[in-house]
Parts: C-alpha cells; structure tokens; sequence
C-alpha cells in the first residue's frame, strides 16, 4: 500500500493499491504553484485514505476545482474535480517506491516558454 506525505510530514495519507499511472500537466495553474509542470497520480476516492491532515488546507484554483497543499511546508499535494470521485495526488508525494510510471502530458498549448518537452509519451493540448 502506498503512503506519502507533504515535505514536513503534517500530511500524510495513503492509497490502496497500485499508485497507477502518472500525468504531467502543463497547466498555467500547476505551474504557478507548482513551479513547473506537475505530475499526479489519479486515484478514486475510495482507494485514498488520508492519515493525518492538520495543516491540510483547500485552495478553489477554478469553477470546477480545488488544490490541497500543507499550510505548513507549502507542499502542493492534491488536485480535486467537484463531483469526479477522484483524487490526483503529487506523485512527488508519495513514498518510493511509487510503482507510477508517466503515461502522458495533458495541456501541452499551455507549457511554458521556458523548457521543451522531449520524449514520446502521448501529448493532450486540452
């Protein structure tokens, strides 16, 4: 079973089962906070457990979306959809070995200026 926290250890959780595959979003707003593009693990809401969460805090980054980080470190843990039942976790986040392997890149129109992205993983403009 995969657990992981934040960078100070406030926030811990864990999923049960596989982590499963990795996205990379290149998203304006993964960027903004998390510096560069973020990589995440879906996982459905019932296979995720979140263990300790004082210092979690829910930022709503969109209409339709909420982003969970530490109140303490700052780490950026979480990415929630209303209504998806999903959760994406930072795969950062998670303690190796994370079994995820990246899959594709999501949001490549909006990557930024400053890095190319290489490889051939499948690329999503949207």
């Amino acid at each position: 079973m995969p657990t992981g926290s934040c960078l100070c250890g406030s926030i811990t959780f864990s999923i049960d089962g596989e982590a499963g595959p990795a996205s990379i979003c290149h998203c304006g707003q993964c960027r903004k906070q998390a510096g560069g593009p973020w990589i995440s693990v879906n996982v459905e809401e019932e296979r995720f457990t979140l263990t300790s969460g004082a210092t979690l805090a829910w930022f709503r980054s969109s209409d339709f979306a909420l982003r969970g980080f530490c109140t303490s470190c700052g780490g950026l843990l979480f990415w929630k959809a209303d209504g998806e039942g999903t959760i994406s976790v930072g795969a950062g986040a998670i303690d190796p070995p994370t079994g995820a392997k990246a899959s594709r890149h999501i949001f490549t129109g909006h990557k930024g200026d400053y890095y190319d992205i290489n490889g051939d993983l499948p690329q999503r403009e949207g």
